[in-house]
């Protein structure tokens, strides 16, 4: 029931983002949803394109590793992009590709994470010994565009994600994350839903330059 229940979800999740509102979203394949999705699947068609990209993605979710500012054997195992401090994005896999990165919530979904935020605690607050950079968010912000582009993905709350958001937003029930609700200059962490607005404003701004 949960699998069918979450692909409800990442079916209204993607009715919202192309500005369809299903009601909650919340697993119920109601009346509501069904008018969303066939809203959205009729607008879609009127401009070439499919309710949603072939490979099925849909969703952008973003995560820091919680280790150091290089990616681990365990970071490349759950993650389809990864922002080091130096160097270039690696990418261990294709986004089509299967990843655990957010738990019950992974289908349709690419995870980026940065590489960082080792021995970090949210109360009292400590930002660790491998604090996110800003080069890091700058490089997650391009990654997070050119995937956009990619596969047709608007910037939305329900298509583009921190970890932290998952709950809130979709109602699936996360493990104390707190990823990612600390930016470089901030004293704490800060509100998910902000945090998250303060970055998709920013893969906003680099969409308009391409």
């Amino acid at each position: 029931m949960t699998a069918v229940m979450n692909a409800v979800r990442a079916r209204q999740a993607r009715c919202a983002a192309l500005g369809f509102w299903p009601g909650p979203i919340d697993g119920v394949d109601g009346p509501r949803t069904r008018a969303a999705f066939e809203a959205a699947r009729a607008a879609q068609h009127a401009k070439g394109l499919p309710f949603q990209h072939a490979s099925g993605i849909t969703r952008i979710h973003w995560h820091w590793t919680a280790g150091g500012h290089v990616p681990n054997a365990t970071d490349l195992a759950a993650y389809h992009a990864l922002i080091p401090a130096t160097g270039p994005v690696v990418r261990p896999v294709q986004p089509t590709v299967q990843r655990s990165h957010t738990l019950n919530a992974n289908g349709g979904a690419v995870g980026i994470a940065i590489c960082a935020m080792a021995g970090a605690n949210e109360r009292p607050f400590d930002r660790g010994r491998a604090p996110i950079l800003p080069v890091q968010l700058v490089e997650m912000v391009r990654e997070t565009a050119r995937l956009a582009r990619t596969y047709d993905i608007p910037v939305s709350p329900w298509s583009m994600l921190s970890h932290a958001e998952i709950q809130p937003t979709f109602g699936i029930v996360q493990r104390w994350k707190w990823d990612i609700t600390w930016l470089p200059g901030m004293e704490a962490p800060g509100d998910p839903i902000q945090i998250g607005n303060r970055l998709r404003e920013a893969v906003r701004c680099e969409l308009l330059n391409p």
